[in-house]
């Protein structure tokens, strides 16, 4: 493992995942590994130095999952196995059960998967799910629970997975959000007795307390994450936020108490709070950040984030302090870059 976290940047628009190094405060680039064509999702093990990759179709392979292997020293992604989905490509990866376990939602198929993984292979889906328009997925901590978000069922599908990695509805199977809403990502709180679903549509977090024994989600809260000074109207389905002037959500991220939310059409950050009762209280300040944020990522110390754009070629690096943020740096990535991880 290297001594300075890595960070990973997929750059959808060149089919490439650029690798950097966070050192003292800078982002240095150490390599742009190319051939995943239209990247939008990766997930990394990084005991294995393994970087599980959503492709879509290309010349090259058909859309589905490319495992690389990372290097450490120079930073590059070599290609090892690839598992095809005939369905459609996967717009969120996690996985679960010490690497063990790799789980995928796909926006464009309308389905989730969940499939082994040994030696860095990813196996054969062996148990599958159908919602519309399925946004991500996570797994709880302990590897028990799976939740599938579906955007335009306005939902949270809810499963207990087995040993043998069937998926089990709970009762209920799921969890309604608020209609017209959009739920789109999902993070559990650190007790895991709590997830947030950050909604595309109408820009809110939506807090679910979570039974930690039964898995089962209940519905307590939703509150605002975009700028409301912006006047930013309401998304409709299939309509361009942009062109409307409309919310337009797009990632979450949970560090030191603070969930921090990306809104696109204003290219902002903000940090809801989470209270020492377990409410949520909407942000006090934005941050405009990369042009079109769909993907931006915080360290595993709180103390940096840095935010691609769907419509920059650079991506910034920030400190973080409470729930304001400093520029630090903007770093050249790629075309369309759109996913953040570090490691």
């Amino acid at each position: 493992m290297s001594d300075f976290p890595f960070v990973f940047v997929a750059n959808a628009g060149d089919g490439s995942i650029s690798t950097f190094r966070l050192v003292e405060g800078r982002l240095e680039r150490l390599a742009v590994t190319e051939g995943v064509p239209g990247c939008s999702t990766f997930v990394i093990d990084g005991e294995r130095d393994l970087l599980y990759a959503a492709v879509k179709k290309s010349e090259a392979r058909d859309a589905g999952i490319l495992t690389l292997e990372i290097d450490r020293e120079s930073g590059a992604l070599t290609p090892r196995t690839h598992l095809a989905l005939a369905d459609g490509g996967m717009n969120y990866l996690a996985l679960t059960r010490d690497g063990s376990v790799l789980l995928g939602a796909s926006y464009g198929g309308g389905y989730g998967i969940v499939c082994p993984v040994g030696g860095g292979v990813v196996g054969e889906p062996v148990a599958r799910v159908e919602y519309p328009r399925l946004h991500s997925v996570l797994a709880s901590e302990d590897g028990r629970f799976a939740y599938f978000v579906s955007l335009e069922a306005d939902l949270v599908a809810e499963y207990a997975l087995g040993d043998d990695l069937s998926l089990t509805p709970l009762t209920p199977a799921t969890v309604a959000c608020p209609d017209r809403s959009g739920p789109r990502h999902l993070a559990f709180s650190e007790r895991q007795d709590a997830v947030y679903v950050l909604t595309e549509f109408s820009g809110e977090v939506l807090r679910f307390d979570r039974d930690v024994e039964s898995g089962v989600l209940e519905f307590r809260q939703a509150v605002p994450a975009y700028d409301l000074s912006k006047d930013l109207e309401h998304s409709v389905i299939d309509e361009n936020p942009r062109e409307h002037h409309y919310i337009w959500g797009a990632d979450i991220h949970l560090a030191n108490g603070m969930l921090w939310c990306s809104e696109r059409t204003e290219s902002t950050l903000g940090a809801v709070r989470i209270e020492a009762d377990g409410s949520l209280t909407a942000p006090e300040r934005f941050t405009v950040t990369e042009p079109q944020p769909r993907g931006f990522a915080v360290s595993p110390d709180g103390g940096f984030l840095v935010a691609a754009g769907e419509r920059s070629t650079t991506v910034s690096l920030y400190a973080v302090d409470g729930d304001s943020l400093q520029l630090l740096q903007q770093a050249e990535t790629g075309g369309g870059a759109n996913w953040v991880r570090f490691d």
